[in-house]
């Protein structure tokens, strides 16, 4: 069954530790994509999600600024982020890990997330829907996202370590439905 991720009830977020102490929050304001997925047999799922680089958002402008900058996405050269999956193991009878391919500016790098996938919810207006939420971590640095500052107390500005939480909403696709 294909299914489109549904861009205004989706998110894509991160935390970062800022200044060795407290976190800072973000996310993304546009993704979308597509998801091959029976949920009968979510083992043989595939995906592909395209997130827009300059749709960062920590909520302070000067900050989602630096981000789209060369320092981290540099995001009016490499517009999109994406994430393909290549697997998806089952750990529980709702959970599952997914593996994927995720590329950052010009660097592909494997990252697997853990997932729990929803039940469907049939709308007769809006379509079948089911609900994907995922997390799991990267090191930035191996995507190129090397920019920081030594603090005079020791340590660093920005941590290294990425968390990401992905809340993803998907529409069955009409064909799909009518097949």
């Amino acid at each position: 069954m294909k299914w489109e991720i549904d861009p205004i009830h989706s998110s894509i977020g991160f935390a970062a530790k800022h200044l060795m102490v407290s976190t800072v929050r973000g996310r993304f304001g546009g993704v979308r994509g597509e998801i091959e997925l029976d949920p009968a047999e979510p083992e043989k799922a595939t995906a592909e999600v395209v997130i827009d680089a300059a749709s960062v958002e920590t909520g302070m402008p000067m900050r989602d600024n630096h981000l789209r900058s060369a320092d981290f996405f540099e995001a009016e050269k490499y517009p999109h982020l994406t994430y393909r999956v290549s697997g998806v193991h089952r750990l529980g009878p709702d959970r599952f890990r997914v593996d994927g391919d995720l590329t950052i500016r010009d660097v592909t790098k494997p990252v697997s997330l853990e997932a729990e996938i929803s039940d469907l919810m049939v709308d007769s207006k809006r379509g079948t829907r089911l609900g994907i939420s995922a997390t799991g971590s990267i090191d930035r640095t191996a995507f190129g996202l090397r920019w920081n500052q030594s603090l005079e107390a020791g340590g660093v500005l920005v941590s290294e370590r990425i968390k990401l939480e992905l809340e993803i909403t998907a529409v069955q696709v009409a064909a799909a439905v009518a097949a």
